[in-house]
């Protein structure tokens, strides 16, 4: 299948570089640009992307907000969103994980990484960057403060429905494990293992991986430290 991508920044130049990248591959397309946030939502569900590559800071309807306007419509249910920054660690970045984004990105990237990283997000089986993005929201909760008071007692009644095997599972994910890693910790199969993460993702209503993430940490099952 080929993988159609919607290209979301405020720079022309930018999106054209991506745009003759992404459309050199056999199994991928660019099929909609956009120079704001809201013309990024608009476009995600008239062109049927499957990932936006998105700008974090545009002019008016941000990226951030474009995020959410996405995570918000069921129709885009299958939309992955991967934001491209200009900064590795950005305060924004972690707010559009929390808002439903797959990872993220630097705009400062290797070709191969960019598209690597497309690929990762159309098939929702891993955390594009997942010891990057983990570190980055380990630091930013870290700023926060690691004590009790920043607990989420939402997020962490959740927890109670996931079975023993589905938390720690889901404690090795917010370590950045891949299946096959996980896997090999836990002395279970892959298959298992994409088992468990399916069932965690569905009773704790994880869009992906990186919501995961973000739920570990917030509900206090994972305490992020500070280097």
């Amino acid at each position: 299948m080929t993988i159609r991508v919607l290209l979301a920044d405020d720079q022309a130049l930018l999106r054209s570089a991506f745009k003759v990248l992404v459309d050199s591959e056999p199994d991928m397309e660019v099929v909609g640009e956009a120079s704001d946030g809201a013309e990024a939502a608009r476009l995600a569900a008239e062109r049927r992307a499957d990932v936006v590559l998105m700008d974090i800071r545009m002019p008016g309807t941000d990226g951030l907000a474009a995020t959410r306007l996405i995570s918000a419509d069921p129709a885009l249910a299958h939309v992955r969103v991967v934001i491209l920054t200009t900064f590795e660690v950005d305060d924004y970045v972690v707010q559009s994980l929390r808002a439903g984004a797959s990872g993220f990105l630097g705009k400062g990237s290797e070709p191969d990484e960019l598209l690597a990283a497309i690929r990762v997000a159309a098939g929702g089986e891993a955390l594009l960057s997942p010891s990057a993005t983990k570190g980055l929201i380990a630091r930013f909760l870290a700023q926060e403060g690691t004590g009790d008071e920043n607990r989420d007692p939402a997020r962490a009644e959740r927890l109670r429905s996931l079975t023993g095997r589905e938390r720690e599972v889901l404690v090795q994910v917010a370590g950045g494990h891949s299946n096959d890693e996980i896997a090999e910790r836990l002395a279970v199969s892959p298959l298992t293992v994409k088992t468990h993460v399916n069932r965690a993702m569905a009773k704790l209503g994880a869009r992906d991986r990186a919501q995961l993430v973000v739920i570990a940490y917030e509900s206090g099952l994972v305490r992020p430290r500070v280097e």
